[in-house]
């Protein structure tokens, strides 16, 4: 990983956004880095994003409805992906055996309770981005089977601080209670103007054609096993690591999907 001593380098931009421009600044290495190690500041970025979407939110008279201890969310799929995967894999090796264990046989059972579900070889043959009745299907399926995502403590995320960009991402504005009956209940998710999970994903589908560049979160121990270090397929000074994620946000720019029930992510 890239030494924390290094020089940074602050580069400046702009994105157009709709009708407006995101003024975007972000300090990165200087040197050698790759796309896992640069993850917390398109972390920032995304939260400065996410920041200007909810003072317009709050302009028009709406809330953002998700708070710690709603984990309501936490029980669908997460579409983790692989450059987050890498870097959850690194920070799981920093954790002390025994909390790495207990981690480990959340995993397990959350594993144990989707197979015995008949769901693990949906989770592997089908596409869960599909816009399509299976998909939706297969969402509802997966969140009724009340797995809890494996870091999610007392109803809150328990990695909050470097939890996946999608679940950044997937915000609403309706009663709590709507996400905890999608099937009934219509949630309203906060429309975005860019989705980085989007890039994240895309730039992961390039290292293996015909892959979708993200796993479920639920197998991120089983994906570990496999040792792979996908960042350093973008690979650079910081600033054309950083170059190399704002070309493809045009990749980004697709419509968020409506309501829970067609959504591929945990809220915060």
């Amino acid at each position: 990983m890239t030494d924390t001593t290094t020089q940074t380098v602050t580069v400046n931009f702009k994105l157009a956004l709709g009708d407006g421009i995101f003024d975007a600044s972000a300090t990165v290495p200087e040197g050698q880095c790759n796309l896992t190690e640069i993850l917390p500041v398109l972390q920032s970025l995304d939260g400065s994003l996410l920041s200007a979407v909810t003072e317009q939110l709050d302009e028009a008279g709406l809330s953002i409805s998700c708070k710690a201890g709603c984990g309501a969310c936490c029980r669908q799929m997460v579409p983790l992906s692989i450059f987050e995967a890498e870097a959850l894999a690194v920070w799981i090796a920093t954790l002390d055996p025994n909390t790495r264990q207990i981690l480990a046989q959340r995993f397990h059972q959350a594993l144990l309770k989707l197979a015995s579900a008949g769901l693990i070889d949906r989770l592997t043959s089908e596409d869960w981005l599909a816009d399509n009745e299976s998909a939706t299907q297969l969402t509802l399926d997966y969140f009724y089977q009340g797995v809890p995502c494996p870091f999610l403590q007392d109803e809150s995320c328990s990695i909050h601080p470097i939890r996946p960009l999608i679940c950044r991402e997937y915000l609403v504005t309706s009663d709590p209670r709507h996400c905890a009956d999608p099937k009934t209940l219509q949630a309203d998710p906060v429309p975005l103007p860019l989705n980085f999970s989007r890039v994240l994903n895309h730039m992961g589908a390039k290292l293996e054609p015909g892959s979708r560049g993200w796993i479920p979160l639920v197998f991120l121990f089983a994906w570990m096993e496999n040792g792979a270090h996908p960042g350093t397929a973008f690979s650079g000074t910081g600033p054309e690591v950083l170059y190399e994620f704002v070309r493809r946000m045009e990749f980004a720019r697709k419509p968020s999907r409506k309501g829970p029930e067609t959504s591929t992510r945990a809220a915060p």
